[in-house]
């Protein structure tokens, strides 16, 4: 047997394998809930009532499907170039970070149109000086930005630790290390009232259509998949390969800040070493989901949401531990990575 490149992709394969490895994810993950003792489609039932069963959760499966939508474009259009950006950990802290600091303090006497929109900028500016860091490294050094950003996130997280215990430490938060508050009018409207779900969501949805008529329709997304697919070749077609990585770094780290800075602004209101459960990690989970696809980012993202919202409630009725919800994401990664390879390649005899 030999593997060979396919000439052709058809749409239906392109269509059919993403759904045929999310499929095969899910079933593997019923062999662990079998094994635990649990009926396997009762378990998924009851995820997809966590998830959608009420008005509560669908809204809070929404809610955690937004800093994912971010963090997934912010993955996806960094690694189209071939630049390998682990470090939206990071870039998310430093975004909701630096809300936190302009948010409190130095604007906090704007009025709110002009503070709202203010603030999502600066904490998209914040994620991109992060990821200039690596880039620059690589660019100059040649340092493998794999190990720099990833780095970087250990960096980005223990500066936030130290801001939130010092400078923009909270009074009024009973020796608890949290960030002060941004103002009540910077933050986010609510989609639906007394819920959680805030216009991110909206903001996510709308950069994940404007990141794809990018990518596909314009001079940058042509130099950037260029860079990705061969940047010797790129390079002999005269693509500015460093101008090109400097402009996709920006637009990633600016999407992974913006994750921040919203997350800040729309749900928590302040900034803590725990405001994301992995939100930067899962991005790269996300991207991977949607095979780089910025559309397909805001699908993967709802599919990641619904399997971490759902599994609780799966686990309080069955008594599953959560961590199935993992399990299950990571083979979808793992099943994911098979059937895009195979949409790539046959097995001849």
């Amino acid at each position: 047997m030999r593997l060979e490149r396919r000439e052709h992709r058809p749409l239906l394969l392109l269509i059919g394998a993403p759904i045929a490895a999310i499929v095969a994810a899910l079933a593997l993950s019923g062999i662990l809930i079998a094994i635990a003792g649990a009926p396997v489609l009762d378990a998924y039932r009851r995820i997809l009532m966590g998830a959608f069963g009420s008005r509560l959760s669908a809204t809070e499966t929404l809610t955690r499907a937004t800093p994912l939508i971010l963090t997934g474009l912010a993955a996806a259009v960094a690694f189209r170039a071939r630049l390998w950006n682990i470090g939206a950990e990071g870039q998310f802290y430093f975004g909701a970070i630096a809300v936190a600091a302009f948010g409190s303090k130095l604007l906090a006497d704007l009025p709110g149109p002009m503070l709202i929109p203010l603030l999502l900028v600066i904490g998209a500016i914040a994620g991109m000086v992060l990821i200039l860091v690596p880039l620059w490294l690589r660019l100059r050094f040649s340092v493998d930005e794999v190990v720099t950003s990833l780095l970087m996130n250990f960096i980005a997280v223990l500066f936030v630790s130290m801001l939130i215990d010092g400078v923009l430490k909270d009074p009024l938060a009973f020796g608890w290390p949290q960030s002060q508050p941004v103002a009540d009018h910077a933050t986010l409207p609510k989609l639906i009232a007394r819920s959680r779900l805030h216009i991110g969501l909206a903001i996510a949805i709308v950069l994940a259509v404007v990141v794809y008529l990018v990518q596909s329709r314009t001079v940058f997304g042509l130099q950037s998949r260029a860079a990705g697919l061969n940047p010797q070749g790129a390079l002999f077609a005269g693509v500015p390969l460093g101008r090109t990585l400097v402009k996709v770094a920006c637009l990633s780290g600016g999407l992974a800040g913006l994750a921040g800075a919203i997350e800040v602004m729309g749900v928590k209101g302040y900034v803590t070493t725990d405001l994301s459960p992995g939100y930067g990690y899962a991005g790269i989970v996300v991207a991977m989901l949607a095979n780089l696809n910025p559309i397909g980012v805001v699908f993967a993202a709802l599919f990641t949401a619904i399997m971490f919202v759902g599994a609780d409630g799966m686990s309080r009725s069955l008594g599953i531990p959560t961590y199935i919800a993992d399990v299950t994401v990571a083979l979808a990664l793992l099943t994911m990575l098979v059937a895009l390879f195979f949409t790539q390649f046959r097995i001849r005899r």
